[in-house]
């Protein structure tokens, strides 16, 4: 079997650019390997830690099952509790998207619930966030508007059946 080498700690700050480039390239299986080979020569890492928990949720939607724990396994290792906050809003609001485009029969409610769980962690960073910072009042905006647009994004109590066709 093999082993990942080791990379130099000096070269940290260039294989963060790197991380972000593929990224932005939408390559999350690359971002993520190479946040990990970071983290392992500089374990807090913060910039590091961030990109890698963001692109295992650039993952949701192939690996679902496994993936929000991966990215939640990460939360306690950002030192920032507005960071905490602001992120396990963002793990929760792709978690509730990667179900919403699986297009899973009655997944309405379950949506509806991670939709509320980030907009509670988003109101969370909000109190902690540093003046002029909206970030988390952008992403709360953002779930607001994704549950006003589906009319089968209700709370499990009041899950709703969808419209027969010719009606």
């Amino acid at each position: 079997m093999f082993t990942p080498k080791p990379i130099d700690h000096d070269a940290i700050p260039q294989a963060l650019a790197k991380a972000e480039r593929y990224r932005l390239l939408n390559d999350p299986s690359a971002t993520e390997s190479i946040c990990q080979d970071i983290v392992e020569v500089d374990p807090n890492n913060q910039t590091a830690l961030v990109m890698l928990l963001l692109a295992r949720t650039d993952q949701f939607g192939s690996t679902l099952a496994t993936g929000v724990g991966r990215a939640q396994e990460l939360l306690g290792r950002i030192s920032s509790p507005y960071q905490r906050a602001y992120y396990a809003g963002v793990i929760a609001e792709r978690h509730a998207k990667a179900i919403l485009q699986s297009n899973a029969m009655g997944a309405g409610p379950i949506v509806y619930t991670h939709l509320r769980d980030a907009m509670d962690h988003y109101e969370d960073a909000e109190t902690l966030s540093e003046p002029g910072n909206n970030e988390a009042i952008l992403r709360w905006n953002t779930c607001v508007r994704i549950l006003a647009r589906d009319p089968l994004l209700v709370p499990p109590s009041e899950e709703r059946d969808p419209p027969v066709l010719g009606e």
